[in-house]
């Protein structure tokens, strides 16, 4: 597979063997540049080895396609992902073949693994591909991976790996001036070990031939003129902030600022012991929910998610508050006018300016297919259901889709869970024509490359450059059209329009690094790795501080919902570093089991999902039970529990913030104390 002029320009270093970050526009062949690299690796290199890191699952596949044209067969390719279920140990498939494909998050648990079949040391590699480079920064699995390397550098370790970046979109991590991109850039290349960021110069025109940018169009409606269901969403909201008695409480329903206010004050009201006003935050959610819902597609989906809130409510809560019935009758004595302003109001105007758009577009062209980006999975089952529902989209052959994360069962309701292998076969689907129309999340925004994709829709979305850059670019086919839809003087609008300025600032930013004299730039290189693991020492320390605080037996675990003390810190043990779960077999006595298992559809090496846990006191969801190696073992979320200590209740947000230690699950010694207790 020969490689065109532009993509020799950028490989030139990296086949001299110096690290680099490849920036390509999309759809311009950074993959097949990368190929060819791991290519020229392994003809000429001793004992070469390669990883290819992706960050999203669907990634494995599409570039194992990529590589497998370019090496031929000549070399053993292999592809981990999360969702193989049994396999070998990633450390046994990493000396038993040339080149691996996998998830970073796979990688990073084997480089932190102590069994042997599973455990990988990083210079085990002799070649390390990052694709979308981008997320190398804080405390993303891209980072952690990294900064293991620069420890390993600052420490003289040899050999390490070369470094080879691939990115569309550097960003500007939120900078808004050009020092502060420039900044950025540079963190990025510190993170990557970065001798240089390659770009096309002398073959810049042969690139804009084969990079097909798609026509932008600003798709706007005016706001609701009339709204009778948002108002009187609105007026049971403001009943409950009359009975919370919270006058300092901002009332901007509909917002994310809102959102973000009543998450804060049901945390603080969990922390207080304040059961009441902890449910009265929760509910006010679930409307400010149901408000952002009917603003991105229609009443009748809000009225839904209402709904399906209250009946689980009433299905699982064993124990109910005062309030709790106070809220619960409040929507019942409205929910049938609810019901018919839902059916009877006018229709969303974003809804209509997307119908035209659709219309258009599959009609005037030849073979279709297209992509709505929208930002919540709920949305995106609504805008779902909507297309199914539209006589005048079915005239023009619409076939679509949701493509949406795999998510997990924190999510309340079965439509949301999409299961990796979904994913996959939506995505094969719209590949071969089957289907011609997705509507994703931000899932599909990286990587995915559909060559006859032409028509890119963002509904309604609040988001950065790299994701205005990024979504743009599904758009692969020529002559592709670019839609973005949302109201007139929306914070929507402003925020694409600011995207636009950010991606210019980016290239800014990139040129001037790019310019900046060689010694002159190694130098700040080497500034920005000692100050990053200074940082990160410093963190660990704290970490270690912070759960060293209080002794775990002294640290009481009690229900979120009805505060009913259910066990100790000292009776937790992590499974895989990530599940937390209760070892105490007294603890049975405080939770129920649901019958049926909880549905992942997919699979795990060493455990598979029971049934849903709940206080049985309260009937709160705790989370789930797993069968880890033929044992049960009841895996608590973080958010079910509040933390008595010494010094006042806490509520933590990760198990690896709690402040106390939890040791590592030791089956053999669980499973042997089983044993001791069934001979008795």
């Amino acid at each position: 597979m020969e490689l065109r002029p532009y993509q020799w320009e950028v490989i030139m270093p990296a086949l001299e063997g110096k690290n680099i970050i490849i920036w390509l526009p999309t759809g311009s062949g950074k993959t097949r540049a990368a190929a060819y690299v791991a290519k020229r690796h392994l003809e000429t290199v001793d004992g070469a080895k390669v990883v290819v890191l992706v960050n999203r699952v669907h990634l494995v596949t599409q570039h194992y396609e990529e590589f497998s044209r370019m090496l031929d067969r000549r070399w053993t390719i292999t592809t981990l992902s999360g969702d193989m279920g049994p396999r070998a140990g990633f450390g046994h498939m990493a000396r038993r073949h040339d080149l691996l494909i996998c998830t970073a998050e796979l990688l990073q648990k084997a480089l932190a693994s102590l069994e042997e079949e599973e455990h990988v040391e990083l210079n085990a590699f002799s070649l390390l591909v990052v694709d979308e480079c981008h997320h190398t920064h804080k405390d993303t699995v891209y980072n952690i991976i990294l900064s293991r390397y620069l420890e390993l550098k600052l420490q003289r370790t040899r050999p390490l790996p070369q470094v080879l970046g691939l990115t569309a979109s550097p960003g500007t991590g939120g900078a808004s001036t050009l020092k502060g991109a420039i900044d950025h850039v540079l963190q990025l290349c510190a993170n990557l070990d970065t001798w240089r960021i390659m770009s096309p110069q002398d073959h810049s025109p042969q690139l804009q031939e084969h990079s097909h940018q798609p026509c932008k169009q600003y798709d706007l409606c005016h706001r609701h003129t009339q709204d009778p269901f948002g108002d009187m969403l609105k007026k049971l909201m403001d009943q409950i902030h009359d009975h919370l008695e919270m006058p300092k409480l901002r009332r901007d329903f509909g917002t994310q600022t809102y959102e973000q206010q009543v998450v804060e004050l049901s945390q603080d009201a969990a922390e207080a012991g304040l059961l009441e006003q902890r449910v009265y935050a929760l509910h006010l959610r679930r409307y400010n929910d149901a408000l952002l819902i009917h603003d991105t597609v229609r009443a009748v989906d809000a009225l839904d998610t209402l709904r399906d809130f209250y009946n689980r409510e009433r299905a699982t809560k064993t124990g109910v508050l005062h309030a709790e019935r106070w809220l619960l009758a409040l929507f019942d004595d409205h929910k049938n006018e609810l019901a018919r302003l839902a059916t009877s109001g006018p229709e969303n105007p974003k809804l209509e300016v997307l119908e035209a758009i659709l219309q258009k577009q599959f009609r005037s062209l030849d073979s279709p297919r297209g992509i709505i980006f929208t930002r919540t999975r709920q949305s995106a089952h609504s805008l779902l259901l909507w297309l199914q529902q539209q006589p005048g989209l079915q005239t023009v052959g619409i076939r679509p889709q949701v493509l949406i994360g795999a998510g997990n069962n924190s999510q309340k309701t079965q439509m949301i869970q999409m299961t990796q292998r979904d994913q996959q076969e939506v995505i094969q689907k719209f590949r071969t024509g089957t289907l011609n129309l997705l509507v994703a999340t931000s899932v599909a925004e990286e990587g995915l490359d559909i060559p006859q994709c032409n028509v890119v829709v963002r509904y309604g979305l609040l988001t950065n450059e790299i994701s205005m850059v990024q979504a743009r670019g599904r758009a692969r086919a020529s002559q592709s059209v670019y839609s973005f839809v949302a109201a007139q003087g929306s914070r929507e609008l402003q925020r694409e329009l600011t995207n636009e300025a950010l991606e210019a600032l980016m290239e800014q930013a990139v040129a001037a690094v790019r310019a900046m004299d060689q010694a002159e730039y190694q130098a700040k290189i080497r500034d920005l790795q000692r100050a990053a693991l200074v940082k990160r020492a410093v963190q660990a320390a704290q970490r270690e501080s912070r759960q060293r605080k209080f002794l775990a037996e002294q640290v009481q675990l009690l229900c979120i919902n009805c505060m009913v003390s259910v066990g100790y810190g000292s009776d937790l043990r992590k499974v895989e570093g990530t599940h937390h779960v209760n070892v105490n077999p007294n603890f049975s006595v405080y939770y129920n089991v649901s019958k049926q298992p909880v549905d992942i559809s997919r699979s795990f090496r060493d455990w598979r999902p029971g049934g849903a846990i709940s206080c049985r006191n309260c009937g709160e969801a705790w989370g789930l039970q797993i069968i880890y190696k033929s044992v049960k073992l009841p895996v608590l979320k973080v958010g079910s529990m509040l933390l008595e200590t010494s010094q006042g209740r806490v509520r933590a947000k990760k198990w690896s913030r709690v402040p106390f230690t939890v040791p590592d699950f030791d089956y053999v010694q669980y499973a042997e104390g089983l044993a001791g207790l069934s001979l008795d």
